[in-house]
């Protein structure tokens, strides 16, 4: 697993050990960061359910001002602590150990507004429906911001829910990423696009 693109295109990260976690493959991730865009210059960026860090750590390489990564596992929260050090990224990524709930949010929301939010649930834990309500309800997405959501390709992501919509959606294997958007900004988007990229 590797940081694709950046100041720190190449270098390596660490995974898990064990089975809990479900890194995002870096086909996928490069895949995401070509739908929004190669540079994340100033952005500023959550990852909800963060793992080891991949997501939230390839948009700082791109140029991202600052991550805030949310996870409550113990080996996640060591593995996105040691990426961040051993990329020399400490100093633009702060690490939240909680729950991802409606009061977490509620305290993030502060943080924000964020241009960029990444979710990759555990998919037994917290089906699409509910995670575009916690995020869309916590208002967490800046004007023009995206929700970048990863979940199973059987669980159905909803087309337009707690003021956002779903602007687009790709196909990995098992995997989809859905992408949303704040609703008032969208409604006049094309229809969502599934498949392949």
């Amino acid at each position: 697993m590797r940081i694709v693109a950046g100041s720190a295109r190449g270098r390596t990260l660490k995974g898990p050990k064990g089975p809990g976690l479900r890194p995002t493959a870096d086909r996928v991730r490069e895949s995401i960061f070509n739908i929004l865009g190669q540079t994340c210059d100033g952005l500023l960026v959550l990852d909800l359910f963060a793992g080891t860090g991949a997501l939230a750590l390839e948009a700082v390489s791109r140029g991202a001002s600052r991550a805030v990564l949310v996870d409550n596992g113990r080996e996640a929260l060591q593995l996105c602590r040691e990426n961040a050090l051993d990329l020399g990224m400490a100093d633009r990524v702060e690490i939240v150990s909680a729950l991802v709930d409606a009061r977490t949010l509620a305290r993030l929301a502060v943080k924000g507004p964020f241009h960029l939010v990444f979710a990759d649930p555990p998919y037994a834990a917290q089906t699409p429906e509910q995670v575009v309500d916690l995020v869309g309800t916590a208002k967490l997405l800046a004007q023009g911001g995206w929700l970048v959501l990863e979940h199973d390709k059987r669980a159905l992501a909803p087309t337009l829910r707690a003021g956002l919509f779903r602007d687009d959606q790709r196909r990995f294997g098992d995997t989809l990423v859905s992408l949303y958007r704040v609703a008032c900004e969208a409604d006049s988007a094309t229809p969502p696009v599934e498949g392949e990229p």
